[in-house]
């Protein structure tokens, strides 16, 4: 049986990429297909439990070098438990936020970690997206969109404006590093505009 494909969301907190990660997954079902909806950190027991210490409580509750470990430990539980056995079995995996989130938070915007970050995901993870959707949104706006939510998970939000559009030019810079899988999607627009463009992009690709 052919391996199943993996498709990833990125994009700042409030872009819209949980959202239109649902409506892809909808929309594939609908054409009588069966993907797997799932998210990090979380998607398994165990990363689901790692979810709460890294997304809850105080912004400087962790380090960046923390994190870095922690975001790592819960994908690996993810990708052992989760993401690999379904793409074994054929199926397609949508996934809201990948190692890509990890390269940016942690490993751009909180101090100069890439090199860790990359050490780590070649190391625990080796695995990449075969298509990487990164959703491109105001940063003001999006930072309105994650504390109007209320989650509760919001952690990453409360290291305010500046961080959010530090993130914003390395997702920026992540596309233009890796043509071949990323697709910058204008986040700007109407829910229903985002999702065709996914639904268009995705049949040409997968």
């Amino acid at each position: 049986m052919a391996e199943g494909r993996f498709i990833t969301f990125e994009g700042i907190d409030g872009s819209g990429k949980s959202t239109q990660a649902r409506l892809l997954a909808e929309r594939l079902r609908a054409a009588g297909g069966d993907p797997l909806l799932t998210r990090e950190p979380g998607g398994s027991p165990g990363a689901e439990e790692i979810r709460q210490l890294l997304l809850t409580g105080d912004p400087s509750r962790w380090s960046a070098e923390t994190e870095i470990l922690l975001f790592t430990a819960a994908r690996r539980d993810h990708l052992e438990k989760t993401i690999a056995p379904t793409l074994a079995a054929g199926r397609t995996v949508i996934c809201d936020r990948f190692a890509d989130s990890t390269r940016i938070y942690q490993g751009a915007t909180r101090g100069d970690l890439r090199a860790m970050v990359d050490r780590l995901h070649d190391l625990m993870i080796g695995r990449e997206p075969d298509l990487t959707f990164v959703i491109d949104m105001d940063p003001a706006v999006g930072l309105r969109r994650g504390l109007a939510r209320r989650s509760g998970e919001d952690r990453f939000e409360e290291f305010g404006l500046s961080f959010q559009e530090t993130a914003r030019h390395g997702f920026l810079s992540l596309v233009r590093d890796n043509p071949d899988r990323c697709i910058l999607i204008d986040g700007n627009r109407s829910e229903a505009e985002v999702a065709a463009e996914i639904a268009a992009q995705t049949e040409a690709r997968v």
